[in-house]
């Protein structure tokens, strides 16, 4: 037998999914967060989704169950680390050039951020997609970077500010905003770095 119940149900959800090529989904997935940056989480619907992109809402519906599957989906998919393939050979340049790097994006990531608010809190998926695409990489990333300042004896291994420079890197990105109403661009981080990381680090 050929028919769909034979073939099961996941064989059946497989052939859905298939129609749906790599591009159209990265456009779902553009549509969706930049939706979210614009008019808050609580505001995004699939169905607006399913405008925006001109596809009917029973395509978002298939491949994903419900807007928190879907979001979670869109953020998972960035896959984009801003940190990583950063090496001068120098502790401190690196530090410049991750400052610089975070300022390029933080206007549009501090903003989804931003607009994802109390949901995230409130749906673990979703918070634990938010951690795995906007946090975790990043982290891991800028924490190659200070291994390899230790490594080539820039800075002593048990340096007391070394667990902290995650933490101010990503506070005042989240921060500023909220201090000001402006965010942290790469002028404002590079002064944040070579005014607070650097000094911390003994590194000037």
């Amino acid at each position: 037998m050929t028919s769909q119940a034979a073939e099961g149900p996941e064989t059946v959800v497989a052939s859905r999914r298939s129609k749906i090529t790599p591009e159209r989904e990265r456009e779902f997935f553009d549509a969706v967060l930049e939706q979210i940056r614009e008019c808050g989480y609580e505001s995004v619907t699939m169905e607006g989704v399913a405008s925006t992109t001109r596809c009917s809402k029973s395509t978002l519906y298939r491949q994903w169950k419900n807007k928190p599957q879907f979001v979670a989906a869109a953020l998972r998919a960035r896959g984009r680390v801003r940190f990583a393939g950063i090496d001068t050979g120098s502790l401190a340049e690196d530090l410049r050039q991750a400052a610089r790097a975070a300022g390029d994006w933080s206007g549009k990531d501090t903003k989804l951020l931003q607009a994802l608010g109390s949901a995230v809190t409130q749906d673990e998926e979703l918070a634990q997609a938010l951690r795995e695409a906007l946090v975790h990489p990043e982290i891991a990333a800028l924490q190659e970077i200070l291994d390899r300042g230790v490594a080539r004896g820039e800075i002593a291994p048990g340096h007391p500010a070394l667990e902290f420079i995650p933490a101010m890197m990503f506070g005042v990105l989240r921060v500023r905003p909220v201090l000001s109403g402006q965010y942290a661009d790469a002028d404002y981080l590079l002064r944040f770095v070579e005014a607070t990381v650097l000094p911390a680090l003994a590194l000037t």
